[in-house]
């Protein structure tokens, strides 16, 4: 009986030696994982490598947290990185060609690109079975902020398919980011882009129908990518470093995996999708070839942006991609992760 008992204890005292060590251990990885600000422009399936990335657990294999905010537009993510209220912005390059030319001392570096593709889109009030975009004509759209590169990607494609911005149409840049699908479904617009799940979500809700990808008409383009301040990089190289790896991985990952497991993997970063929208809005994306495989920004990706920038009517300067661009670290992240 003796015996018995001694082994009962024994077990009690491995037990909860076992357990006090995984309690008091979780703090402590807590403690040595170094918190980082990042500021996405907008909450939505297009930047599905990055939320792979952070359910993955790439970051915290980096010695990174994140803690993640959404500005809903790229001036104002922007505008948290450099008053230090976000260590990472993540929006359109285009941001940091502005604060390049504005001449900052201090200002922002793109270091990794995730999406090259414009990935909005093109939603109609009315069903049309045989889009055309000459059905543009005469009609109202609302495209985004002005100066933006959802609005310019969108005027390039315009101006590809002969229609003139400015004469042929009515586009209504009044409406902000985050409002344009409620202003959409409640307004007098014929048309609206729209990022997914967003997209199908309105048509699913009865209020408009996907008539066209703005990606697959516009071609390759950087459209979002990381940025931070220039200070910000030089002196946590390390931090770059581990984020570039991190989100290199979440490219792999999009690139090798199903849509159906993409949307397993990302779903509680969209709690009011479901997982079967969230998978066809996956599949959309994976359909116009929407992801980076790696984050290195070639230079001819950046001159064609300043290109689109220029066209549009809101670049009068090219910024130097040497300046601007700083690819060390994606470089390092393609060459050791595997």
């Amino acid at each position: 009986m003796k015996k018995y008992i001694i082994i009962i204890l024994a077990i009690v005292i491995v037990a909860i030696g076992i357990t006090s060590y995984i309690l008091l251990r979780k703090p402590q990885e807590a403690a040595q994982l170094k918190t980082i600000q990042v500021n996405e422009v907008t909450r939505s399936v297009f930047y599905a490598p990055q939320y792979v990335a952070i359910s993955q657990g790439y970051f915290k294999e980096e010695g990174l947290n994140i803690e993640l905010t959404t500005g809903q537009g790229a001036d104002k993510v922007m505008t948290a990185v450099l008053a230090g209220q976000s260590d990472i912005g993540f929006a359109g390059p285009e941001a940091s060609i502005y604060i390049y030319n504005e001449g900052k001392e201090d200002y922002a570096q793109v270091f990794a690109q995730m999406t090259q593709k414009d990935g909005s889109f093109l939603v109609s009030k009315e069903k049309t079975d045989n889009f055309s975009w000459q059905d543009l004509k005469g009609k109202t759209v609302i495209p985004g902020r002005k100066g933006g590169v959802p609005y310019m990607t969108f005027e390039y494609v315009l101006k590809k398919n002969g229609i003139n911005p400015q004469k042929d149409l009515n586009l209504d840049d009044s409406i902000k980011f985050d409002l344009m699908a409620g202003a959409f479904a409640g307004g007098d617009a014929e048309y609206v882009t729209l990022f997914e799940p967003t997209a199908s979500m309105t048509q699913l809700a009865g209020k408009g129908y996907v008539v066209a990808s703005v990606g697959e008409a516009s071609g390759e383009i950087p459209y979002t990518a990381y940025f931070a301040k220039k200070s910000y990089i030089q002196n946590n190289e390390d931090v770059i470093q581990g984020f570039t790896n991190a989100i290199y991985k979440g490219e792999k990952y999009v690139k090798e995996h199903t849509a159906k497991e993409i949307a397993e993997t990302i779903k509680d970063f969209f709690p009011d999708t479901d997982i079967e929208m969230l998978e066809a809005s996956i599949k959309s994306y994976m359909d116009i070839d929407a992801w980076k495989t790696d984050p290195i920004l070639k230079e001819e990706s950046f001159n064609l942006l300043q290109t689109v920038m220029k066209e549009a009517g809101e670049l009068e300067k090219e910024a130097d991609y040497n300046k601007v661009v700083n690819n060390t670290y994606a470089q390092k992240a393609v060459k050791e992760v595997k």
